[in-house]
Parts: C-alpha cells; sequence; structure tokens
C-alpha cells in the first residue's frame, strides 16, 4: 500500500497550475496510469472509487489552460528513437512513449516524482513534490 502523504502536495501544486493561467499539458497516458493507480486495490485500502477518479479527471479537464497531449504523427520516429539510443525496454517504454509524446508537443520540463523519467533525454525532470 502506498502512503497518500504526497497527494495534499502534489494537489497543491496541479491547484497552482490551474490557477496561474499559463498553459500546461498532461499527456494522455499519464491520465491513464492515474486511474489505473488510484482505482486499484492492492496499491490503495481503499482504492479510490471509479466514479471519484473519474470526476477528478473531468475536473482537470475542466481548467481552460490544460491541454491534454497525445501522440501524433510523428510519434513513432521519436519512440523508436529514444528505443533504441537508449537502448530501452520493459517498463521503461511506457515512459519512453510519454517523453515522445511531450517532445512532439514542445513541451520542455516534465513533472514527476518517478526517477525512471531521469534515465530519457529530452526533457527537463523536476519532482513537483519536491521544494524546489
Amino acid at each position: 500500500m502506498h502512503d497518500r502523504g504526497g497527494h495534499s502536495r502534489a494537489d497543491r501544486r496541479l491547484a497552482e497550475l490551474a490557477e496561474d493561467g499559463r498553459p500546461w499539458a498532461v499527456p494522455w497516458p499519464c491520465v491513464h496510469e492515474f486511474l489505473a493507480v488510484v482505482t486499484h486495490p492492492r496499491i490503495y485500502v481503499p482504492p479510490s472509487p471509479a466514479a471519484t477518479a473519474v470526476k477528478q479527471v473531468e475536473c482537470w479537464l475542466e481548467c481552460p489552460s490544460l491541454h491534454p497531449i497525445g501522440e501524433t504523427a510523428e510519434h513513432w520516429g521519436r519512440l523508436k528513437e529514444a528505443m533504441l539510443s537508449g537502448n530501452l525496454v520493459g517498463p521503461v517504454i511506457h515512459d519512453a512513449r510519454i517523453v515522445a509524446i511531450c517532445l512532439q508537443h514542445g513541451v520542455k520540463t516534465l513533472w514527476s516524482a518517478d526517477r525512471d523519467f531521469s534515465r530519457l533525454a529530452g526533457l527537463r525532470i523536476v519532482n513537483p513534490l519536491l521544494r524546489q
């Protein structure tokens, strides 16, 4: 079971983004992963009900400065390049997919508490849960 201690910090950081008014983006695979994690009964006891998780995503999507982003026509080229140049295999492919999506959309900084992203080139990785 994961500690929910970082949730209030994450919520504050997202609120700051939403209230700032500057454009920000969330890759669709991150939305999918959020839904999978918060509703998973082996990760959280009790897990979030599906309706609660969906309501949270809808709240984010109502933010006028949020831009959900996904794969573009150049996705395969970027993903292939990341895989081959970094000799990436296994679960890190999911992280490479997120990085490729961000690069396709001109994202320069990725907020993540996942240290695996530091293995991937092209984006500045910032842990939004740590004091900067």
